[in-house]
């Protein structure tokens, strides 16, 4: 009871929050208890209540425990209300201006991948996406590029959970097909999406990364097709990895 009781009650619940989003991976409420030390169905009990309240959510084995909707909300909130969100709004003008099309900071939330900045593109002809859409993982440059970052084996079984929905002729509705596409993006570094969500829209994205080089959104840009071939979105590739890489800093400030 020693332990327990170094550790203020109402800092309990926030350091296993902590815990649990600086992980980089899911855990079981044991590991996150290694370095807490509470009595065991004391930890059990905090991470039930922060499970059933919405803060942490269990992985399908049951045990093993993640950020949950409203850790993440809290997540985007911050970063949105923090200076580093004028940081990142100035990026986003500069790589828009740079590339003349629509740019987008795109992070993964429970229904898709979720619009959370964007800088409009000046030209009259525009695909509208605005802040606080949720667009698929599976066929956006964005959700690609998220799916990507995590480690093979989680990333099969990701895919294999979702509900491949096939919104263009180029969509990728079969998980190997998925699974080989996303391989590439891990290898070369940015997703492509060649009209796979709507037909006559192109886009690309790169992830970008925090100081432990963990996936923290996406940044993407995408265009009608008339205006936007592939080989000039990938012809700016270097465009979006350099924004990508001030935006890390940025996050980080």
């Amino acid at each position: 009871m020693a332990v327990e009781r170094r550790i203020p009650t109402n800092l309990r619940n926030m350091l296993i929050i902590e815990i649990v989003a600086n992980s980089g991976a899911s855990m079981t409420a044991s590991e996150i208890n290694r370095d807490l030390g509470l009595p065991k169905q004391t930890a059990h009990r905090l991470c039930n209540t922060l499970v059933r309240e919405g803060f942490l959510a269990r992985e399908p084995d049951g045990r093993r425990l993640r950020p949950g909707r409203r850790l993440r909300t809290i997540g985007v909130g911050v970063l949105h209300a923090s200076r580093s969100h004028i940081a990142r709004r100035q990026v986003l003008v500069d790589v828009a201006a740079k590339v003349e099309e629509t740019v987008n900071f795109v992070v993964p939330g429970d229904d898709g991948m979720h619009y959370v900045d964007r800088v409009e593109t000046d030209w009259p002809f525009r695909i509208q996406l605005p802040v606080g859409t949720d667009v698929p993982f599976h066929c956006t440059a964005s959700g690609k590029v998220f799916l990507a970052s995590l480690p093979h084996q989680r990333r099969k079984a990701f895919i294999g959970g979702l509900h491949l929905k096939a919104y263009t002729p180029n969509t990728h509705d079969d998980p190997a097909s998925l699974l080989e596409d996303t391989q590439r993006v891990a290898e070369r570094g940015y997703a492509i999406d060649e009209e796979e969500f709507f037909e006559g829209m192109n886009a690309i994205a790169v992830p970008v990364t925090d100081g432990r080089d963990r996936y923290v959104a996406s940044l993407a840009f995408h265009g009608p097709k008339s205006r936007l071939s592939i080989e000039t979105a990938v012809s700016r590739v270097d465009v979006l990895l350099d924004g990508a890489r001030k935006l890390g800093r940025a996050i980080l400030a």
